[in-house]
């Protein structure tokens, strides 16, 4: 089950505020008012009085049906959660330390693949049985990819070992116009 985070919005005569800054449904500020004028006014226009922002002084109010403020918002919403994760994602590419070239090569490309797709990287060697004991050829090979793919990617951290893994992750590198 899914809780989504809602913002409940004060309405109309339910705005306890006594004075309310005033926006109509473009942006335009219509100036402070007292909350009686406020409600004449969306009366009049035929929408409703949304208090938008009421933690500040005076609050504001917005002059708009409430439902297609609902969808406004949802809207932006949903905009600013797919741009978010856009470029956001982690994805891995694994190498043994006595990789053969080709198998090299193929794995290189998929990180080229990932990081002109604007994702972040983790290059992974794991070490399998006695290996560990050459973390010098693990070292060596993360040098290499990182070399190879130093056009599009800068490297966040030097490779580290954890337990039987020796990672880094790149990023991609900013474009440069």
């Amino acid at each position: 089950m899914r809780k989504a985070l809602r913002r409940i919005y004060q309405l109309n005569q339910y705005i306890r505020a006594k004075e309310v800054r005033v926006v109509d449904e473009e942006g335009k500020q219509l100036g402070v008012m007292p909350i009686s004028e406020a409600l004449k006014l969306a009366q009049e226009e035929g929408v409703d009085l949304v208090e938008v922002a009421p933690k500040i002084t005076p609050p504001v109010a917005k002059l708009i049906d409430f439902a297609k403020f609902k969808y406004q918002e949802r809207r932006k919403h949903q905009l600013a959660k797919k741009k978010g994760s856009k470029g956001q994602d982690l994805k891995e590419i694994r190498f043994t330390p006595f990789i053969a070239e080709n198998d090299f090569q193929i794995r290189l490309k998929r990180a080229r693949a990932f990081l002109e797709e604007g994702n972040r990287v983790n290059l992974v060697v794991k070490f399998v049985g006695r290996q560990i004991t050459r973390k010098e050829f693990g070292v060596g090979l993360i040098k290499r990819a990182c070399q190879s793919l130093e056009d599009l990617a800068t490297m966040d951290r030097e490779p580290s070992l954890k337990g039987k893994l020796l990672i880094t992750t790149l990023s991609p590198a900013k474009k440069r116009s």
